[in-house]
């Protein structure tokens, strides 16, 4: 595991930033899907029974009623760690993504779409086998988000779709965890960290989901004890991972593990915990909270940003809020104001 980008105590380094050859700064690997989301109330979500603020997997017949039965809203690629480079790229960061397409309708809209927010995408899509991923979204006035999704095409993933140079050339790999259900997708994100890691990169995982901890713990907890960097989660995941009740118990048994642990806490800010500090970082404040859609995954893209120029944590935590804060004051997992110049100072002073 790497650890020279920045420091574990939180103090200054050379905001020059990294001089290596990297020829990018984030490489995402993750599912690639089709967010498509629109606006709901609770008698909605009680009809659909849906469990309010969770993500359920769902099959492609129950994902096309419930497309049915959801209001017109938008249609963008999507998937966790996709919108997280989109985040990167949109904070001046050079950003390459990793997930599977079918050859389909939905899986050119993904294409399309990913490269024109000037991420680099280049797997080829799959000629056979389930068509292109999607998640619904219904987000209810209080601002949760409820998704459905359904897999498709994007958990076929092999290690066969990775490239490995790449990989070597990124200064950071980011692992989605909701793509750790398949095998062959586990197989590739240990394939993945593996080339990461011999070429000295920063590894770095999302956790993702707690039922997505619930289901894969002991794996994922392999993978942060022998691979991670950098692991991001909420309060709630972290909690799952480690089957403790108080965040302080949480804080206790990641410390011992190595790795960077980048918690979120919404209202509350973040911590960012290493084996000699915890650091406490306050949220940003907002106007009106509309949607909290793509919440950690820009504010890992913030963080993940200031990582790679090599900012001091507490500064890659304080963009990573300045994300968070421009994606949850409008509907949808994508930045719409100029995340660069929102973020300013941090990011050029």
């Amino acid at each position: 595991m790497q650890h020279d980008t920045a420091t574990d105590d939180a103090g200054p380094t050379d905001d020059a930033g990294p001089t290596d050859d990297a020829a990018l700064d984030v490489l995402g690997i993750g599912n690639a899907l089709v967010d498509v989301i629109s606006s709901g109330d609770d008698t909605l979500l009680d009809e659909l029974g849906s469990e309010k603020g969770a993500m359920t997997l769902v099959d492609e017949v129950r994902a096309g009623e419930l497309y049915a039965r959801m209001a017109a809203g938008t249609e963008v690629s999507g998937g966790s760690a996709a919108n997280t480079v989109v985040g990167v790229a949109a904070l001046g960061g050079r950003a390459r993504y990793i997930g599977k397409v079918r050859n389909d309708q939905l899986g050119a809209v993904f294409v399309h779409d990913l490269r024109a927010t000037g991420v680099d995408y280049s797997v080829e899509p799959a000629s056979t086998g389930p068509a292109t991923g999607c998640c619904l979204v219904v987000v209810t006035p209080d601002a949760q988000r409820t998704m459905h999704t359904y897999l498709g095409a994007s958990v076929h993933l092999t290690p066969d779709d990775l490239d490995h140079e790449a990989i070597r050339s990124a200064r950071i790999l980011y692992l989605e965890g909701y793509l750790f259900d398949p095998p062959e997708a586990q197989a590739a994100f240990r394939e993945a960290a593996r080339v990461a890691e011999d070429a000295g990169r920063t590894v770095s995982i999302t956790l993702s989901d707690r039922f997505c901890v619930e289901r894969h713990r002991e794996a994922l907890i392999d993978l942060v004890d022998h691979h991670a960097d950098l692991v991001f989660a909420n309060e709630e995941e972290i909690l799952a991972l480690y089957e403790v009740d108080a965040l302080d118990d949480a804080v206790a048994r990641v410390r011992h593990h190595g790795a960077i642990a980048v918690i979120t806490r919404s209202e509350r800010g973040s911590i960012v915990v290493t084996e000699h500090d915890v650091l406490t970082v306050a949220a940003r404040p907002v106007d009106q909270l509309v949607d909290t859609t793509g919440a950690g995954d820009l504010f890992a893209a913030g963080f993940l940003t200031g990582f790679s120029r090599g900012f001091d944590l507490q500064r890659c935590a304080e963009l990573g809020s300045v994300a968070a804060a421009e994606v949850i004051s409008h509907v949808g997992p994508r930045p719409q104001a100029d995340l660069a110049a929102l973020a300013g100072d941090l990011l050029s002073g």
